[in-house]
């Protein structure tokens, strides 16, 4: 199961391209919330007529979704073996 922290590492990839900083560290996470597989995030842009709403949305949903990142340590024995792990 992911972890909070987890998600909070990943929104540190995500930056405003304007600010040049981290979403997380700019305050504009209000929430996470963890139920299962489901991952609910609340948060603003720093501005509503902000021009990469739509482009920062889509990176919060690619970074939280694909978080924790995958290893080769998450692969079974066999499958490390095989693949030369």
């Amino acid at each position: 199961m992911v972890k909070k922290e987890q998600i909070i590492e990943a929104l540190k990839k995500v930056y405003d391209p304007e600010i040049q900083y981290d979403i997380y560290c700019l305050g504009l996470i209000y929430d996470i919330q963890i139920k299962g597989k489901k991952i609910r995030i609340v948060m603003t842009l720093t501005s509503p007529m902000c021009p990469y709403g739509g482009a920062l949305m889509d990176d919060v949903r690619r970074n939280a979704s694909f978080s924790p990142a995958w290893t080769p340590e998450r692969m079974t024995e066999e499958a490390r073996m095989a693949l030369g792990f």
